[in-house]
């Protein structure tokens, strides 16, 4: 259920309505859009008189949401919302890439990287210090190293850090080091660490799993907004189909289906939705094209002795080329990058 109050409702007006949606056993969020502010109630609605609400002094409509996410979708917030991130909106007219190696290997390698992408106008700098994989016997990262290598080359280069974290033990190390905490595909419906990451009011980068339906990626969501973080990014990864040319399949109607779903920002991974270093940009400007607010590319200098996924990797010069696609491609659409 969403209460807008009037646009001349004053505070104690707001705290009432808060202390009365409290009494009835609801936990109220509370936000703003077009000068408005806007109050989401969650919790057991069955029963509950709409009008009694309406009656409220300062209220001026009371709507129930037709969603199972309340707090992700359209009806609690009809704006698109923007995530800043060091100065860096997520949403809006700009358009925002984050770029970088899967796994953070040396001081060396991140630094090189982080360069040509700052050089080519990517915005963020992405890679994996705790590495989730498939087989136990694979590369799992630098950990706490590679945290603090990340950490440098921000310093050194101004790109704010996207970094994976695997479990609420996790959540307070590299909420130190990070700007943005990343929710891989496998920790989709790790609900433990969605609550610990909705707990931070940091942006959250949440990765649709390779399983899931839309509706399950907007409920996840829905655990971190619930825990009062509205920071949260959603990442459309490719799905699993019978397809095996490809690592996975892009969901390319994601897109624009939760452009229409949700207020929260939308951007693609292209490198594991392909798996093919081959169709990273083509599918980088579909991306684009289909209303992504961003990329999350993976680069690395000398992909074929990568550690870890450098089949699905561009070079720095590859990533100089998408970069100058998408320009392209997002005037066309009206954003920039």
């Amino acid at each position: 259920m969403i209460i807008t109050m009037k646009l001349g409702a004053t505070e104690a007006d707001i705290r009432y309505v808060l202390k009365r949606a409290q009494s009835l056993g609801l936990k109220p969020h509370l936000s703003e859009q077009g000068g408005q502010k806007v109050i989401g109630l969650l919790g057991d609605l069955h029963g509950l008189d709409s009008d009694s609400l309406r009656a409220l002094r300062g209220v001026d409509k009371v709507q129930r949401s037709t969603r199972p996410f309340r707090l992700a979708s359209r009806d609690f917030r009809s704006e698109g919302s923007v995530i800043q991130v060091r100065g860096c909106p997520v949403g809006g007219n700009l358009l925002a890439v984050m770029a970088g190696p899967c796994s953070v290997e040396t001081r060396d390698q991140l630094l090189t990287t982080a360069l040509a992408v700052r050089d080519a106008g990517g915005r963020m700098l992405r890679g994996g210090a705790f590495k989730p994989r498939s087989s136990p016997y694979s590369w799992q990262g630098l950990a706490e190293e590679g945290l603090r290598i990340l950490a440098d080359a921000r310093e050194a280069t101004g790109l704010a850090i996207v970094t994976e974290v695997m479990s609420p033990e996790q959540v307070p190390l590299v909420s130190r080091y990070a700007d943005v905490l990343q929710i891989g595909a496998r920790n989709m419906q790790n609900y433990a660490l969605l609550n610990a990451v909705g707990e931070t009011r940091m942006p959250v980068l949440l990765k649709r799993s390779m399983m899931s339906t839309v509706e399950e990626l907007l409920l996840c969501a829905e655990y971190i907004l619930s825990n009062g973080n509205p920071n949260v990014i959603l990442c459309e990864r490719g799905i699993r189909t019978f397809e095996t040319y490809t690592r996975n399949t892009l969901d390319i109607n994601a897109v624009p289906l939760l452009k229409e779903l949700t207020h929260l920002p939308v951007v693609v991974d292209p490198s594991h939705a392909t798996g093919k270093s081959s169709l990273v940009r083509a599918v980088s400007r579909a991306a684009i094209a289909a209303g992504a607010d961003g990329l999350l590319i993976e680069v690395h200098p000398d992909p074929e002795n990568a550690w870890s996924d450098g089949f699905q990797s561009i070079t720095p010069r590859e990533f100089g080329q998408l970069m100058e696609e998408i320009r392209v491609i997002g005037t066309a659409v009206g954003r920039t990058v």
